[in-house]
């Protein structure tokens, strides 16, 4: 689940960067719009006053003169045309309206398609397509890392249903012999040679054993729900596992060279300085200015007083001159580097780190397996010995059960030293970026 949840992001980041690749494409709206204004447009008739008198004046001249030309075929003398022309503007001056008039209509529609092409964004539409990228490059790595992870925790997870399994095997022979010196017990009692309460005491042994077998049981139960949950499968899948926990020595090699950059955990750390630098690159281009192709294309505006020609072509031109917030994103850009920077140093550190860590844990397993391995056959020798006194009537069944008290707790003291080896293994391929490489030794 968590491995498909992983793709999904990366699935949603590479349409992100192919939508990033198409910011060159110009932009076209449907522009519309629907107003109604507080009170009627009026149009402005005494800013053309002067013009339209004197245009009219002029006229009059031009007209008187061009009329006395075709009947005697001279002009007007200069003070005829001026008395005309003083006579004209008077007129027209008196009779030009005082006011402006208004229109009737307070609202309007108009409709337009609507053109922007980016020219130059000052490197902003290539920033963003490298930042598209890197998130990309990150989702990719992420699910390297998410799938390096999953890998792992199977592998824990199998190895723990091998450690339960070896439980409960032991577990098992252990309430069987508890039982059998119960049983035992019971038949001296009956023949009078052992005291009630020495067969009070094994009954107590006895329902110990039996309680924690069944705890083993439910943890069994329980490794394989998470183990399927793991899988990806559901909860109640019927997956059955009968191996057991064997031990057998790994030779973990010291790794060579830088290995940890083939971990995706140091390329995740990685990835984020290539981001972070992108985004500095980003934040700088804020500075530098915007210019677009723009076009339009009227549709319909049929209800306006003033008509604007059918469509328009221009270059717009946005600068911004100032904007406070530009050097610090910069610098907070530049900040962000040096923390990618030093999270990849301190990835790398830890890698190593858990390496040998590891390394050193399945050494000092490897003594505790051998110590505890020695230990367990002299507890099961013992038990072995004091079992038969017992049927000599050497020793007491309290005698037998502390033995294999004792014989059990070495057990579990082992095989979990030997889970514990293996889980130290599965870490140190971890470390290597290969966690799947525990598999050869678990089969």
């Amino acid at each position: 689940m968590t491995l498909r949840q992983a793709k999904s992001a990366l699935l949603s980041s590479q349409y992100n960067l192919q939508a990033e690749k198409k910011s060159y494409l110009p932009k076209v709206d449907l522009l519309s719009s629907y107003t109604y204004l507080s009170s009627p447009l009026t149009v402005n008739l005494q800013t053309v006053k002067d013009g339209i008198v004197e245009g009219s004046s002029k006229q009059s001249v031009n007209a008187a003169n061009e009329v006395f030309k075709e009947v005697t075929g001279n002009d007007l003398s200069q003070a005829a045309q001026d008395r005309i022309y003083n006579a004209s503007k008077n007129i027209i001056g008196s009779v030009y309206p005082n006011y402006n008039p208004s229109l009737s209509k307070q609202s309007y529609f108009v409709a337009g398609l609507g053109v922007r092409q980016p020219i130059f964004l000052g490197n902003k539409l290539d920033a963003a397509s490298n930042l598209a990228q890197s998130l990309v490059n990150s989702a990719d790595i992420n699910v390297d890392l998410v799938n390096k992870e999953v890998d792992f925790l199977i592998a824990a997870q199998y190895l723990r249903i091998l450690y339960l399994n070896t439980l409960f095997n032991k577990q098992q022979i252990m309430v069987d012999a508890l039982t059998k010196n119960n049983n035992y017990a019971q038949e001296l009692v009956k023949n009078q040679i052992l005291a009630p309460y020495q067969k009070s005491w094994t009954n107590v042994i006895l329902t110990q054993a039996e309680s924690h077998f069944n705890n083993i049981k439910l943890e069994q139960q329980n490794a394989y729900i998470e183990l399927n949950k793991l899988l990806g499968v559901p909860l109640d899948s019927a997956i059955i596992i009968t191996d057991t926990l064997k031990y057998a020595v790994i030779e973990p090699f010291k790794p060579e060279g830088d290995f940890w950059e083939s971990n995706p955990v140091f390329k995740m750390a990685g990835s984020k300085i290539s981001y972070a630098k992108t985004a500095e690159k980003i934040s700088s281009s804020f500075s530098l200015p915007n210019i677009f192709a723009i076009g339009n294309y009227n549709l319909y505006q049929r209800d306006l007083p003033l008509l604007m020609p059918d469509w328009f072509v221009g270059v717009e031109l946005q600068w911004t001159l100032f904007n406070g917030q530009t050097r610090k994103r910069t610098l907070a850009a530049r900040q962000l580097i040096e923390e990618a920077k030093l999270a990849e140093k301190n990835a790398s550190l830890g890698i190593q780190v858990l390496s040998t860590v590891a390394r050193n844990k399945m050494k000092s397993l490897q003594n505790e397996v051998a110590s505890l391995d020695n230990a367990r056959k002299d507890a099961h020798t013992t038990s072995r010995l004091i079992t038969e006194r017992m049927r000599n009537q050497l020793s007491s069944p309290k005698d037998v059960n502390d033995a294999l008290l004792i014989e059990t707790e070495i057990e579990k003291g082992y095989h979990t030293a030997v889970f514990g080896y293996y889980l130290a293994a599965a870490e140190y391929f971890n470390s290597l970026g290969k966690p799947q490489q525990i598999t050869q030794y678990i089969k």
